[in-house]
C-alpha cells in the first residue's frame, strides 16, 4: 500500500462539538478507501504532538479554517510543508478560507477529495516572525472592532424585569390600609416602566468606525504610500505565481482616490501600532512587519 493511501487524520475538537454527524460520515468515507489511523486531540497542544507523529502517512484534517491554519503553521514550523499534501474535509462554522483555496463543501464530496484528488502546490506568506497566511491579510482587520456587552440592568435581560415587577408587588403589598390607594398607583406606575424595560430590546454599543491609519506600505522594496498620506486599508491576497496582489486604499480627499494595485514578493508595513488579520486570525500590535512569499511552499488536495 502506498504511502499516498495512509492516512493520519485529525479530527480537530471544535468540529466534533459543532457537527459530530459530518464527523462520523467523513470518518466513514476516509475509512472505506484507505488505511486511516485517527487521532482526536483534545486541544491545539495535543493536535500538533499528533501531526509530529505522522510519520510517512498523508495528513488530513478535518475541521474549520482555524484547524487548517494550525495545521499548516505547524508544518511549517517544523520544515514538514514539503512532504505531501494536506487533506482538508471542512466541518465547523469558518469555512471561508476553505471555500476560497477550492476545497469541495460537504463531508463526502470532501472525503473523497482526499481521496481521489490531485495536490496542487500554493505560495504561502510568511513573516519574520514565522506566522504564516493562507489566503487573505488585512489591514486594519476586518470586523475587528469588538462590540461592548450588554448594557448592565434591566434592558439586558426580562427575567430582571420579572425579579423587580415582583418586588414592586412586595412592596407594595406591605402598604397600609390609610395608604392603599395611593399604592396602587404608585404600583401601576412601576409595573408600567418595568414592562417597558423587559421588553425592549438590548442595546449593544457599535464597534467604533475605523479610521484612516498612517502607514508605510512597501512592495520590493519601493514605497507605495508614506505616512504622509492617510489609507483606509490595506490588503494582500496570496496566490499560486509567487507574487502576491497589494492593494492600498488612500483615504479620499474630495474626488473617490483609486486603489494602488501592484504584484510584489515581499511586503513592509510599518508605522504607528497596527493590527492585522491573517485569514481567520486577527494579530498584533506590531509597529512593523514584513511579509514574504513562498512559492508553492506548501500542498492541498484539491479536484483534479
Amino acid at each position: 500500500m502506498s504511502a499516498r493511501d495512509q492516512l493520519l487524520v485529525v479530527i480537530d475538537p471544535v468540529a466534533r462539538r459543532a457537527d459530530g454527524e459530518s464527523v462520523r460520515i467523513a470518518r466513514d468515507v476516509l475509512g472505506a478507501g484507505a488505511a486511516v489511523r485517527f487521532c482526536l486531540p483534545d486541544g491545539p497542544e495535543d493536535f500538533t504532538k499528533a501531526l509530529a507523529r505522522r510519520g510517512a502517512r498523508r495528513l488530513v484534517v478535518i475541521g474549520d479554517d482555524r484547524a487548517l491554519l494550525r495545521a499548516v503553521q505547524a508544518l511549517h514550523r517544523e520544515r514538514g510543508l514539503a512532504a505531501s499534501a494536506l487533506g482538508l474535509v471542512p466541518v465547523g462554522a469558518a469555512q471561508t478560507l476553505a471555500r476560497t483555496l477550492g476545497v469541495p463543501a460537504g463531508a463526502v464530496a470532501a472525503a473523497r477529495n482526499v481521496l481521489d484528488g490531485a495536490e496542487r502546490r500554493l505560495d504561502l506568506l510568511v513573516d519574520e516572525s514565522d506566522g504564516v497566511v493562507l489566503g487573505d491579510l488585512r489591514i486594519p482587520p476586518v470586523d475587528g472592532g469588538l462590540l461592548s456587552g450588554p448594557s448592565s440592568g434591566l434592558a439586558s435581560d426580562p427575567s430582571s424585569g420579572r425579579a423587580v415587577a415582583s418586588a414592586v408587588s412586595a412592596r407594595a403589598s406591605g402598604l397600609s390600609r390609610a395608604s392603599a390607594a395611593e399604592g396602587h398607583a404608585w404600583l401601576r406606575t412601576c409595573q408600567s416602566f418595568v414592562r417597558t424595560l423587559a421588553t425592549r430590546p438590548s442595546r449593544v454599543a457599535a464597534p467604533p468606525a475605523a479610521g484612516p491609519s498612517r502607514l508605510r506600505v512597501e512592495a520590493d522594496g519601493v514605497t507605495l504610500v508614506d505616512l504622509d498620506q492617510p489609507v483606509e486599508g490595506v490588503r494582500v491576497t496570496t496566490g499560486n505565481s509567487g507574487l502576491a496582489q497589494v492593494e492600498v486604499r488612500p483615504t479620499s480627499v474630495g474626488a473617490e482616490a483609486a486603489p494602488l494595485r501592484v504584484r510584489a514578493r515581499s511586503v513592509t508595513v510599518s508605522g504607528a501600532d497596527f493590527r492585522y488579520r491573517a485569514d481567520a486570525v486577527v494579530a498584533g500590535p506590531v509597529r512593523t512587519r514584513t511579509w514574504t512569499v513562498h512559492q508553492g511552499a506548501w500542498g492541498l488536495t484539491l479536484p483534479g
